[in-house]
């Protein structure tokens, strides 16, 4: 493709909307624009990067074993509610009502829909595994969208599910789809993660996030260097100490600590560590159909509440933080300064493991103005009620595994697998008659890809100072001729001509920039939209029988032979 059909629309500086480097350079190389909060339209340069994530996805998925299908974007409402999300999936699910006044939805995703269908096409165990998928149109109406295409309204994503007659069958598909999304991902060029996840609103029990690693990613991972081990901090279980609690050495002592309300704060005043000291978090759980109940949870100074892991412990499936009034009623004291010791019997203990190996700690006195220091288990306060993992895991913890200790990164979820087995099955009568004529619910598995996702993830990974460095499969274009004063010479116009030929006729995605631009707008333009390869053009080498030649991640270019350019490029493409 020539330049001057491409409508290349570049910008030196991105507008202000733009939150994140991936989208200010999107929107700088002329790849996406906003039509409104969330929703953009992919222009000529983005598209081709989109198509190709998508070619790469279809090939792999068909080469598993996967059929291709197209679900409608617009679904009934009474599919919803059948199988209880409806009101479950909350404000993101866009509800519509048609002129007939049913109700329907915009699908953010399609597990309804495809557990119809199989419902009414299957009927017998022998027509099982069947894994059907589609690249589709999603919508979710989010709060606050942001982050460009990373999180918008409108997306294009891939999701899969499979049925099978047992679940010995899902997890092989199970297996078949984590390789498959392994190769899809390795194939892009992306450096990944594969870690446990938490299931979610999704349901169901195994799951598995994709995550490319770069600094700007939401979530934090957290791995062994030594061993296979990788999960979402969300998931990652804080393996208990194993070792005696000290006896008590110190006597409980109240100090005077003003205006000091912070776990940090505190043992700067005192001159202790923050690790002898325990925060309380104080929450409500409101457990269905029974009576509210306030808790105060204990976490070592330097941890942080993992919300995920403590709405999986009973009486936790719903939960809040307290508000300052209810603290100052039950505690009858100011947040900052709240304790375990002397509190009402009524207050549930919530401990992390961590905390119940701690002697001689410091912790809130329930005065303001005072904390405990010298505090001890069953000396000082009953043992907790509850102790769990509540916490999140940090660098240097014991990986679960037993191998190693954990490090974190940063990763950008662009995948995720599930094992759903019968929710939706049950929930939509998704049955067949088995090999002893008993009528059964499929175990089903559900696998998508945010595509539009990719690209931006992509972004974040690979980039520098002059804009995109995109990894040569999913590339707009993998190689670009920058034609110095083609217009003027025809050394130069018939030279690029010629190599634009040859490259296009070996199946080479070239474009040509043949715009009537200075050199120092053409070699700015190929540098932000991220073309891996960047032939450069000139009368003066040419007299030398020279073209120039750099790798977009190269620092310094290089002269080539113009006769042996296509075979250098064509060796250069295939390493």
């Amino acid at each position: 493709m020539r330049t001057s059909g491409l409508f290349l629309s570049t910008l030196k500086e991105a507008p202000s909307e733009a939150e994140i480097l991936s989208h200010r350079l999107m929107i700088r190389a002329g790849m996406i624009r906003r039509v409104s909060g969330g929703i953009y339209t992919w222009m000529p340069i983005g598209l081709r990067v989109l198509r190709k994530v998508e070619d790469i996805i279809r090939e792999e998925m068909n080469k598993a074993g996967a059929l291709e299908i197209s679900m409608p974007i617009v679904q009934p409402g009474e599919l919803w509610q059948e199988s209880g999300r409806w009101a479950a999936y909350g404000p993101e699910l866009l509800r519509l009502k048609d002129r007939h006044d049913r109700d329907f939805v915009i699908q953010p995703t399609s597990e309804e829909v495809v557990t119809s269908i199989v419902h009414n096409e299957l009927r017998s165990y022998r027509q099982l595994p069947v894994h059907f998928y589609q690249i589709q149109t999603k919508f979710r109406d989010e709060r606050r969208p942001r982050f460009g295409v990373m999180r918008g309204r409108e997306f294009v994503m891939k999701d899969g599910y499979s049925f099978h007659a047992d679940y010995a069958d899902l997890e092989r598909e199970y297996s078949n789809m984590h390789e498959t999304y392994s190769r899809i991902f390795s194939r892009m060029g992306l450096k990944f993660r594969s870690v446990k996840a938490d299931t979610g609103t999704i349901g169901g029990t195994g799951s598995h996030e994709f995550h490319v690693l770069a600094d700007s990613g939401e979530d934090a991972i957290a791995y062994c260097a030594t061993s296979e081990f990788a999960a979402n901090v969300e998931l990652a279980e804080a393996i208990a100490p194993d070792v005696q609690r000290p006896p008590p050495s110190k006597a409980i002592q109240e100090v005077h600590t003003p205006g000091k309300e912070t776990c940090n704060d505190v043992v700067d005043l005192l001159g202790a560590t923050i690790e002898s000291s325990v925060k309380a978090i104080a929450l409500i759980s409101d457990p269905a159909g029974q009576k509210k109940q306030f808790n105060l949870l204990l976490l070592r100074g330097d941890h942080s509440l993992n919300e995920v892991k403590l709405s999986k412990l009973p009486g936790f499936v719903s939960f809040r933080f307290a508000s300052e009034a209810e603290i100052l009623q039950a505690m009858h004291c100011e947040p900052g300064y709240i304790g375990p010791v002397g509190v009402a019997a009524d207050i549930r203990i919530v401990a992390d493991h961590s905390v119940t190996k701690m002697a001689d700690f410091i912790c809130g006195a329930n005065r303001e103005n005072y904390h405990l220091a010298g505090v001890n288990w069953a000396r000082d306060l009953p043992e907790p009620a509850l102790v769990a993992d509540i916490r999140n895991v940090v660098v240097g913890d014991p990986s679960p595994d037993g191998n190693g200790s954990l490090e974190l990164c940063r990763g950008i979820e662009v995948g995720h697998i599930f094992q759903l087995r019968t929710k939706y099955s049950e929930a939509l009568k998704c049955t067949f008659v088995d090999a002893s004529g008993q009528l059964k619910p499929a175990e089903m598995g559900c696998y998508g890809i945010g595509v539009t996702r990719v690209v931006a993830a992509a972004i974040e990974q690979n980039h520098d100072d002059k804009g995109i460095v995109f990894p040569d499969a999913i590339a707009p274009f993998r190689v670009a001729l920058v034609p110095i004063g083609m217009k003027k010479s025809e050394m130069v116009r018939a030279t690029a001509t010629l190599l634009y030929e040859a490259l296009g006729s070996r199946g080479i995605d070239v474009l040509l920039d043949d715009r009537d631009e200075r050199p120092g707008v053409l070699l700015a333009d190929m540098e932000l939209i991220g073309i891996p390869h960047r032939i450069v053009i000139g009368e003066r080498g040419l007299r030398e029988g020279n073209v120039e030649y750099q790798g977009r991640r190269d620092s310094e270019s290089q002269l080539i032979s113009k006769d042996h350019c296509v075979n250098f490029i064509i060796s250069r493409l295939s390493q």
